[in-house]
């Protein structure tokens, strides 16, 4: 398994690097800044491509599939790419698997968890499991579990206007309707069954998930990763990966962090138990979006070509 190759800038709680009284003692917004770096005054491309086709067979294959690869990485790669889209009907937000991939590597190397429902894989198919959250994952800690839905972005900008877009999209998904929606894929997909958990935690999880239960009593495990890739002008212009060029992101990433949750926060009167359930921003700058799509739809193409 690849390891988790970039530098974290901030992973903090949001009430520790804000000062907006909004903000204050806000515990449950978190923000994690994370950046790659150069070699030869240049952006690792070939290091950030690397890590999304180290990732690819988590998204792309369900896990049955994956356990039948099992150390046959070119193979692997092939399937994975058979169920990979090369092209997205809003060109703004193209790029958006690039984004699923990069956060599901994220998920299992940063926060330890755990895929249960591959939604590329699930993408392909006519079971409409595809809606909803982009990544679904459990974190298991000890005897007991958390619950993670996740966003991923891929955008040229995070200006305010970008940033709306993503507010409607978190609140939208946290409707009880679509939550329950939710729920109920996790435990209709035999992924669940696949996972190294005992069988006192899985009876426990698919309990808990049951839609007879209150979504209510759930929301206090639930989290929500949402991973911003964006297209950065200072990463374009920068050639080293220098203390002043760390500076400037880390402002950049606190700025856009703040205002992204206070809108959100402005947005989150129609969730019940808004305060109970858990967010992250996950920001990642790229010096230029077009070179990494590019470079993604070729070996994509080059791979589905092998088959």
């Amino acid at each position: 398994m690849a390891g988790l190759s970039f530098e974290v800038l901030v992973d903090d709680t949001l009430a520790s690097i804000s000062s907006a009284p909004e903000l204050i003692g806000v515990v449950k917004k978190r923000i994690l800044s994370l950046i790659n770096d150069f070699e030869d005054s240049n952006w690792r491309y070939p290091k950030f491509q690397s890590y999304l086709w180290d990732n690819i067979a988590q998204t792309a294959l369900s896990e049955r599939e994956r356990s039948a690869l099992v150390d046959q990485s070119h193979s692997t790669l092939i399937a994975a790419a058979q169920n990979l889209r090369l092209t997205d009907n809003d060109t703004i937000g193209q790029g958006s698997e690039i984004a699923e991939v990069f956060l599901y590597g994220l998920m299992r190397h940063h926060f330890g968890a755990l895929p249960v429902v591959p939604k590329i894989f699930y993408k392909q198919n006519a079971q409409d499991n595809a809606k909803g959250a982009d990544s679904v994952h459990i974190v298991v800690d000890g005897d007991d579990f958390t619950l993670w839905f996740g966003e991923a972005k891929f955008y040229n900008s995070i200006s305010d206007y970008r940033l709306d877009s993503i507010v409607t999209s978190v609140i939208n998904s946290l409707t009880t309707d679509k939550l329950k929606k939710e729920n109920a894929i996790i435990t209709s997909v035999s992924d669940l069954d696949g996972l190294p958990l005992t069988t006192a935690l899985r009876t426990k999880i698919k309990a808990a998930l049951d839609n007879r239960e209150s979504i209510d009593g759930l929301k206090p495990k639930i989290h929500i990763p949402i991973l911003l890739l964006h297209e950065c002008a200072l990463t374009s212009k920068a050639k080293d990966l220098t203390e002043s060029y760390k500076a400037e992101i880390i402002a950049f990433h606190k700025e856009r962090a703040q205002a992204y949750f206070l809108k959100q926060i402005s947005a989150s009167g129609a969730v019940h138990k808004y305060s109970d359930i858990n967010f992250h921003i996950i920001l990642f700058p790229v010096p230029s979006k077009e070179k990494i799509v590019d470079a993604f739809v070729k070996a994509v193409t080059f791979y589905k070509g092998q088959k």
